[in-house]
């Protein structure tokens, strides 16, 4: 079992906790779950005709799936992608064999395997090129900084493209360094991992590195992507920090290179940040993405100490679909978010290794319930819906179920759903699913009746809510409408 490290979030910075992704662990797991959606409402027209999109599409996370179980615990959570390095290259002399067969933060674990396993169990994969072996560092022995000889950089990424993007492993996408940023509006000097003159591990002997961007392009970023786009597989962005603020990420994007005379964008397929909140993708769709060039947004990084809040992953891939149904989601892969990470011994990550087995921690199990509850094709719901006082609500339609995602207060509580008027004349069930445990309310905690046009639903939030660390207190909940047959209870 590898190393999991962990990411913690201080007020001088949580990135310099973090050196490389985290390896995996393995063990066993309980079974998959599933439901069969009901037969329920149809989506508008001109949704019908179009490419399902699933819940599961959104879903990634950092790390790889070391055993059969793993996979059937990725499938029960909806992961469909894995993130992972590869390596070591040439870690110690110049001219020795190129090592590509490796993975996770010590290179000791199997990499082709793993590809492998996500391969026949329709799980993407996502490799993570980087960094500079020390003996090739312009800061000496500091691989988080530029190559002195860049034929070096280049010798191993065409190696990885060349190996990975051919049978039997068919990769097409690949991430190009991770985390390069200059001078961070979080108030760093300089980035993690991209490392320049004057650098100090001492916060406060460190100075800007003030050719972060022009090295960075010219040396790490479009030749490693003139490589990449020749094997026909595509750029993902190295993960911009959170920390280094939008505004710097507009201008490393558009930035063009004097010596090589284009623009950095132009050679980025994926948009790729970390730890952002759904709403701060907008500004990138519409300026990079809605009329190109980049094809689609991805967050490589997200979770990690922010899961320790058990609303945080449901509520953040609920929102990431509304938001990517309104925004031309016509290719599975056009939107996805990583989750950091999914395998660990602190009580906020996915699942516990055990022993004796692997068990769900409470985020874990709020995105098996997510996948149970929201497990149809999706497609936008534009109706109104209007919660009452206390009552917050986001709406879709999965499969033939329309699903809402109600963060509320303990008590009976009302929301009022509009452009359901032909469900009227047929019994309609709702059922409140807790978002977290996946349990169902009784029977007498949610009634429905019409009021107009309008369906008004009434239903008992718990008096002990499941955000009870949340300030104030709320509940996470799914209110689902199904169309049911008339006489079938």
């Amino acid at each position: 079992m590898g190393t999991n490290m962990n990411r913690a979030k201080t007020r001088t910075g949580r990135r310099r906790a973090l050196r490389t992704l985290a390896a995996l662990a393995t063990g066993a797991v309980a079974p998959l779950s599933t439901i069969r959606p009901a037969l329920a409402l149809i989506p508008d027209s001109a949704r019908a005709n179009a490419r399902p999109r699933m819940m599961t599409d959104l879903i990634g996370t950092n790390g790889w799936a070391g055993s059969a179980a793993d996979i059937e615990a990725w499938q029960a959570m909806g992961i469909s992608w894995g993130r992972g390095t590869v390596g070591p290259g040439q870690p110690d002399r110049p001219g020795e064999p190129m090592r590509i067969d490796r993975t996770s933060s010590a290179f000791d674990h199997d990499l082709p395997s793993a590809l492998l396993r996500n391969e026949r169990n329709g799980i993407g994969s996502l490799l993570l090129l980087g960094y500079t072996p020390r003996w090739n560092a312009s800061v000496p022995g500091d691989s988080n900084s530029a190559p002195v000889d860049v034929d070096v950089w280049k010798k191993y990424v065409d190696a990885v493209v060349r190996k990975y993007s051919a049978p039997p492993y068919n990769l097409r996408y690949f991430q190009i360094w991770n985390e390069a940023a200059g001078k961070l509006s979080g108030g760093l000097p300089q980035a993690t991992f991209w490392h320049g003159p004057n650098f100090s591990q001492d916060e406060k002997r460190s100075k800007p590195y003030e050719r972060a961007m022009q090295d960075y392009v010219e040396r790490i970023h479009i030749p490693a992507a003139r490589i990449i786009r020749s094997y026909r597989a595509y750029v993902v962005y190295g993960g911009w920090p959170d920390q280094g603020g939008l505004d710097n990420y507009h201008r490393w994007l558009e930035y063009r290179s004097p010596e090589l005379k284009e623009r950095m964008l132009d050679w980025v397929d994926y948009i790729d940040t970390h730890y952002l909140p759904v709403s701060d993708m907008e500004t990138l769709y519409q300026q990079y993405v809605k009329n190109g060039p980049a094809r689609g947004i991805w967050q490589t990084e997200i979770g990690n100490e922010y899961m320790k809040d058990p609303h945080y992953l449901p509520r953040y891939f609920f929102d990431f679909a509304v938001w990517a149904l309104g925004r031309e989601w016509d290719d599975p892969n056009k939107y996805l978010s990583m989750i950091y990470h999914w395998d660990g011994y602190e009580p906020f990550r996915l699942t516990h290794p055990g022993p004796p087995e692997r068990t769900y921690n409470v985020s874990g199990r709020s995105l098996v319930v997510l996948r149970q509850t929201v497990g149809g094709h999706l497609a936008s719901f534009s109706k109104p819906v209007q919660g009452g006082p206390g009552v917050a609500a986001n709406a879709l339609l999965s499969g033939t179920d329309l699903v809402m995602q109600v963060s509320s207060n303990a008590g009976w509580q009302n929301i009022a759903i509009g452009g359901l008027q032909a469900l009227r004349s047929r019994a309609v069930q709702v059922d409140f699913i807790d978002a977290v445990s996946g349990e169902k309310s009784a029977a007498g905690s949610v009634a429905s009746s019409w009021d107009n046009d309008l369906l008004n639903v009434r239903f008992k939030v718990p008096d002990q809510v499941n955000g009870a660390g949340n300030n104030p207190p709320k509940h996470l909940a799914y209110l689902v409408v199904r169309r049911v047959t008339q006489g079938v209870a």
